[in-house]
This record gives C-alpha cells, structure tokens and sequence, in this order.
C-alpha cells in the first residue's frame, strides 16, 4: 500500500511525491509558476519564470505520486528522449532547449513554453467530466468549428508524415501527447520520449499508450510495429477528435463521409486493408477534403 503523498512546497506552487525529494536545483531556472504530477510516466513537470520567459521543464528522478516504477528507469527514458527530440525537429513540436544531469541521480529536459491546454486532461476532468465539463479541452475543442479542428488534425498528420521520413514510428501518440492553444488555435505534440526508430519489434505484449489509439499488433508480442500501424494512430486520432471516439459510427462522426471513408481504412484491424504508409494515408485525407471543398460538412458549417 502507498503511503499519503507527500507534499513539497516549490515558489507558488506545491508538488505531490510519493517519497521526499530535493527540488531547490529548479530555482536556478526561474520561478517556479505550475506543476503537472499527475503522470504516469514517472516524469514531473514544471513551468518556470525568468526575466519575463516561461519555460516548461521535464524532470525524472523523484517518485512520482503516480508512478509504480522505479525513478532510475524513469530517467533512463528521459535521456533517450533527448536525441528523438533533437532529430524529430519540426514546427508542430515543442522545441528542446536544454538537457542536463540534476544532483547526480535526476535528469531535465527544458522546452520552450506553449501556452496549450492537454486534450486528455485527465487528472483535473476524468471521465465522465473529461467529455461533460463544459471547461474541459476536451469539450472546449469539440465545441470548435470543423474548420479550426480540421487545422489541429493536419497539423498531427503533417509531423507524423515527417516522422515516417525520418524513420521513425510513433510509440505511445495519443490525446495526452497534445496541447491545444484556444486563443490562438493552435496546436503542439509535446510528448514523443518513447518514439522508436525503425525496424521496431514489440517486445512488451501490451505496448505503452491509450488502448483508444493502438493497432492490433500493439499488444502482439513479437509483432513488427511500422508504418502501417501508425497509419492506425492517425486513424484512431481522427476518431477522437472528429467523431464518437470508440464509437466510429458514421453517425459520430462530423467531417463528411469522404474523410470518414479514409479513417475507417486506416483502423482496419487487418494491417494489410490500412494505407502502407502515413504519406499514403495523409494523401488519401487531402483528397478528401478537397472532395468536401467549402460546403456544409455533415451538418457543420467550413
């Protein structure tokens, strides 16, 4: 049984950590102004302040209040992440700016500030609160026009064709890896740490990422993960943010039957039925909003 987390006071704001940590290293940085410990990954985050600009930075080492694993592995991953940043380079990315060792057991990796809320904020609105409070990014994003969504979706398609390019496959995309910029509708994939380049060979079983997003092979031991199951991720995002989510009904769905006949190819649970490559996908998706042009879109106005 966990013990009560314990809560650790850092500027204005106050961390929870399953055990006591030193935090006085971020004071370096700036002023500490936010504090994101609620995810699993073992990672803390914080913004910063300092002569007017904001800074988001990762940090492994601590014990997460949320975290099951070990702080060590936490860390492990982190410094892998830093070269996939650094490689994966792009303007739907948040930007890398520092990377360093902190005290001899802890590592950060600090980012330029985004100013987005997480589509998947699950620790502030759970469900049934993430798809219900009307102050849920969830909600908020739903309640946008098709237009602007549309806009968030090619943005996400765009960075994974770029991916692909680079060979890499994406590991653990899902509505958590994004943030959303409502005043000026923007969106940044801020969550790429476990990106793997090709060939890659699930050797988990279950992979990590949201069981809403992942293609069959995701929790196939032995199974290659590649182009075409990323193919499944966009599919699967299209779902999320332009339909019912698990539900892909036509019905649920917002974006007119030319994109949802593109979606519902990209989630074939055979692999073989799916576009082979982000690219070929992402080409299927323009043509079908070229297909949708300026008319009414299933009900909603472009």
């Amino acid at each position: 049984m966990k013990n009560d987390p314990i809560q650790i006071q850092i500027d204005d704001v106050q961390a929870q950590v399953q055990e006591a940590h030193d935090f006085e290293w971020l004071r370096t940085l700036g002023r500490v102004v936010a504090v994101f410990d609620q995810q699993d990954s073992g990672n803390i985050s914080f913004g910063v302040e300092k002569s007017g600009a904001k800074r988001f930075v990762k940090y492994a080492g601590a014990k997460a209040v949320t975290f099951s694993g070990e702080p060590r592995d936490a860390v492990q991953r982190l410094k892998a992440a830093v070269p996939v940043f650094q490689e994966l380079r792009h303007p739907a990315l948040v930007e890398l700016v520092d990377h360093f060792e902190v005290n001899g057991d802890g590592y950060a990796a600090v980012f330029h500030w985004f100013k987005g809320e997480s589509l998947h904020n699950h620790w502030m609105f759970p469900p049934p609160a993430k798809y219900t409070d009307p102050r849920s990014p969830n909600v908020r994003f739903q309640q946008l026009p098709l237009e602007d969504r549309l806009r968030a979706v090619d943005t996400i398609y765009s960075f994974h064709a770029h991916v692909e390019r680079l060979g890499y496959v994406a590991i653990d995309f899902y509505d958590g890896s994004l943030l959303y910029d409502f005043d000026r509708r923007e969106l940044k994939i801020c969550d790429i740490d476990l990106y793997e380049r090709k060939p890659f060979i699930n050797t988990m079983g279950r992979l990590w990422g949201s069981s809403r997003f992942m293609a069959p092979e995701e929790f196939e031991l032995g199974a290659t993960i590649d182009e075409r199951t990323n193919v499944f991720n966009m599919g699967a995002t299209a779902f999320v943010l332009l339909g019912g989510e698990r539900d892909r009904a036509l019905a649920k769905w917002t974006a007119g039957e030319a994109l949802y006949e593109v979606a519902l190819k990209a989630v074939d649970p055979d692999r073989e039925r799916r576009f082979a490559s982000v690219a070929a996908f992402k080409a299927a998706w323009d043509a079908g909003k070229a297909e949708c042009g300026g008319a009414n879109v299933n009900g909603q106005d472009r």
